[in-house]
């Protein structure tokens, strides 16, 4: 998320009430998460275990709770608690706003583009050219949709990160101020939830379909002409590469990379990274000749238990 306008040391930490390390002018841009950041975003870190990962980052600006060495060329924001803090700064840079209408006053429409009743259009939406919304899909703020794109009944774009953290009092969410992008010539069935990134983009790229039901998380990106069937579940941070399939009912865990033209059959459950161009099946995942090979020696086990027992007796 970049801000609508540079923005100083001095000015963030008296928005945060925090201290900091750094030059009081030193110019901040925006804020990310990890995997996204670039020079002149915030990131932030509370867990010594990620220190090194957030400090070492493309981020110039870490939101920390510890007191530590500055890496030369970056600033530091001393916070007791920095996400609390992180999420001060989403309702500052991104807050909600309440609608009042079906169709926001500031969504932008494009040519020969229809809308089927009882859909919801949010702030500063934009929709391209030659689309069909149908009936009761819900398009939160901010997405963006490109041209020759359809999205089916009931699906919802833009709802929140599935991004918890667990206080004594209960979960703490972490707001989401990012966005959905779903480009040119992409179908999306009904019934499809696409979450908004955090504070980037959750994109699905040009050209893919995607079948009913489907589940896509926050930050997620699905590459080129893919393939993806009823009921996946793809968790956030995934980066699925072009020209995937992804049968049904699979199961995508988070921060993980599916390898470009890879075809995972139904009901797999993927729990690492996975080379593109080979085929998948199974839980966990692997490719068909590992797994088969698994499954016979599996095959085997009453075969060996036997020859085993027979050998007992024989002595």
């Amino acid at each position: 998320m970049k801000f609508p306008e540079p923005y100083t040391l001095k000015q963030i930490a008296t928005l945060i009430d925090s201290k900091f390390v750094g030059d009081d002018d030193f110019m901040v841009l925006g804020m990310n998460e990890i995997h996204v950041v670039e020079a002149g975003d915030i990131v932030f870190v509370d867990h010594p275990k990620y220190y090194d990962k957030a400090l070492n980052s493309a981020a110039t600006i870490i939101l920390i709770n510890k007191e530590v060495d500055c890496p030369e060329g970056k600033a530091l924001l001393i916070s007791d608690d920095p996400f609390r803090d992180f999420n001060k700064l989403t309702n500052v840079f991104k807050p909600f706003k309440a609608s009042n209408s079906l169709i926001s006053p500031s969504a932008k429409i494009g040519k020969n583009t229809t809308i089927q009743p009882n859909c919801f259009i949010g702030h500063n939406v934009v929709i391209g050219d030659n689309c069909v919304i149908h009936s009761n899909v819900s398009i939160y703020d901010d997405s963006i949709i490109g041209n020759n794109v359809t999205i089916h009944a009931g699906t919802v774009l833009g709802a929140n990160a599935f991004y918890y953290k667990n206080r004594p009092d209960g979960y703490d969410r972490l707001l989401s101020g990012g966005r959905v992008v779903i480009e040119n010539n992409v179908d999306v069935g009904a019934a499809c939830t696409i979450d908004r990134g955090v504070t980037a983009d959750t994109r699905i790229c040009e050209g893919s379909k995607i079948d009913n039901q489907v589940q896509v998380g926050h930050d997620t990106v699905i590459g080129k002409k893919c393939l993806i069937a009823s009921q996946v579940g793809i968790a956030g941070c995934v980066v699925i590469e072009d020209e995937v399939t992804i049968w049904g009912q699979v199961g995508i865990t988070s921060g993980i990379t599916i390898g470009k033209k890879a075809i995972i059959s139904a009901k797999a459950g993927v729990s690492k990274s996975l080379e593109g161009g080979k085929s998948y099946f199974g839980i966990p995942a692997d490719d068909f000749r590992s797994k088969y090979k698994e499954i016979a020696s599996i095959r085997r086990i009453p075969e060996i238990l036997e020859k085993l027992k027979n050998q007992e007796k024989n002595m």
